[in-house]
């Protein structure tokens, strides 16, 4: 009897041996799961053509695990790629690319030209509401009234702390987040719409900044793009134990802003012992410091 083929990207395993293998994978059993699970990341990459091959496996509990290991893999990828992002550019690195990179070290699978398409199509919606020689009002009006109005972005205030609100793509989805999100989400469709704005790293509450020679406005996404002056951001400074400092209404960089972004997070998994995703995460903020 003929010994089972041997398909060139299989490894050390044969084509019966890995169909086996992915038959134990969907065990309800923890450990038969965990040992398999092992047995194949143990093959290396010459597992992962054949895993991809079974990414629609008609057994729905061997789909999920093969997928889990797909995303796995993706995810540890993605993660080297960011590193390698972050370490190569400098304090004006492209924010919407950083942003990606980042999101996709946790969310391997989206699609990214989905989401940019999404934000195109929001800011064509921006600009038809605008006139011809439009003033900084007119601007931000149909900058609100698509975000807050059509597209319904809000404040996750029933659970500030949610990791999702960090994830640009499940913040687009959702039409929730914080206010370095949310605020993303609106420098994004400004620089799609050619607007002069800026992050503004207020402690504790991130702002957008829209100036030119003649007007200033700072805008708060995080409450329906409620714009305010100067004088009402010093306020809000000096009625917290912050304290008012000139620089607290300073505009970050991109480099400052990811850094940011990625240190809310970081502060929720340390909070919640989540040991793995702060580490993960401490490695990023280490990078984007230098």
């Amino acid at each position: 009897m003929s010994a089972s083929p041997r398909p060139a990207d299989s490894g050390p395993f044969t084509e019966s041996q890995l169909n086996a293998l992915l038959k134990l994978l969907g065990d309800e059993d923890p450990a038969v799961h965990r040992m398999i699970r092992a047995r194949l990341l143990a093959g290396g990459d010459p597992v992962f053509p054949f895993l991809e091959r079974h990414r629609l496996h008609p057994d729905p509990s061997i789909r999920r695990r093969v997928r889990e290991l797909l995303g796995e893999r993706a995810a540890a990828r993605f993660d080297g790629e960011f590193l390698q992002f972050v370490l190569s550019q400098g304090e004006h690195l492209d924010l919407e690319e950083g942003i990606w990179r980042f999101t996709r070290t946790t969310h391997p699978e989206i699609n990214v030209e989905a989401f940019q398409a999404q934000l195109d199509e929001w800011a064509a919606r921006v600009r038809g509401l605008l006139p011809s020689g439009f003033g900084p009002g007119v601007a931000l009006d149909a900058l609100n009234e698509v975000l807050f109005e059509q597209l319904q972005f809000r404040g996750n205030t029933e659970n500030f702390f949610d990791p999702a609100n960090s994830y640009l793509n499940q913040v687009m989805d959702r039409r929730l987040g914080i206010p370095i999100s949310l605020s993303a989400v609106y420098l994004l469709v400004a620089k799609r719409v050619q607007l002069p704005m800026a992050g503004i790293g207020m402690p504790a509450h991130f702002l957008c900044r829209f100036q030119t020679p003649m007007a200033e406005v700072y805008i708060d996404p995080f409450h329906r793009g409620q714009l305010l002056t100067r004088l009402d951001c010093r306020k809000r400074l000096l009625e917290s134990a912050i304290g008012y400092d000139e620089r607290h209404l300073a505009p970050l960089s991109s480099r400052r802003i990811l850094q940011r972004m990625i240190a809310n997070l970081h502060l929720i998994h340390k909070e919640r012992r989540n040991r793995t995703e702060a580490e993960r995460l401490q490695r990023y903020l280490v990078a984007l410091s230098r």
